[in-house]
């Protein structure tokens, strides 16, 4: 993973996380009750946390909704919009699993509505 140093990218990436987080979703919301200040399995969990790399000689990010840096797990939470960006999440996906980070999805109804069974799953996988 890149640890960057270019100054302008760092701010445009710490503007867009603070972005993120002041117009989180209802299930976004809920999940940072339940993670943080280690809550969740003694784990420090970051909202909104930009995971920097270089994409053909080109540095960039992408920011996960909810990054455990102890485990190397990005937590998705996919709302309604991600069922037109299937592709681009695969590809999300599969650059960060390059970054040896892994990902887990959910979508914001999983969460809203069965918490418990998305918190067994998160345990078994950070097991």
């Amino acid at each position: 993973m890149s640890l960057t140093k270019n100054p302008k990218l760092i701010a445009v990436a710490k503007q867009l996380c603070r972005d993120l987080r002041k117009h989180s979703t209802e299930a976004e919301k809920n999940f940072w009750e339940i993670v943080r200040d280690r809550r969740f399995l003694n784990k420090k969990f970051y909202r909104q946390h930009p995971l920097f790399f270089d994409y053909l000689g080109k540095e960039t990010f992408f920011v996960a909704d909810f990054y455990c840096h102890e485990n190397g797990v990005a937590v998705e939470i996919d709302g309604g919009y991600h069922l037109r960006q299937k592709d681009h999440d695969v590809l999300r996906t599969d650059v960060i699993n390059m970054l040896g980070i892994k990902v887990i999805r959910f979508d914001n109804g999983e969460i809203i509505h069965n918490i418990e069974n998305v918190l067994n799953i998160l345990t078994k996988e950070m097991s």
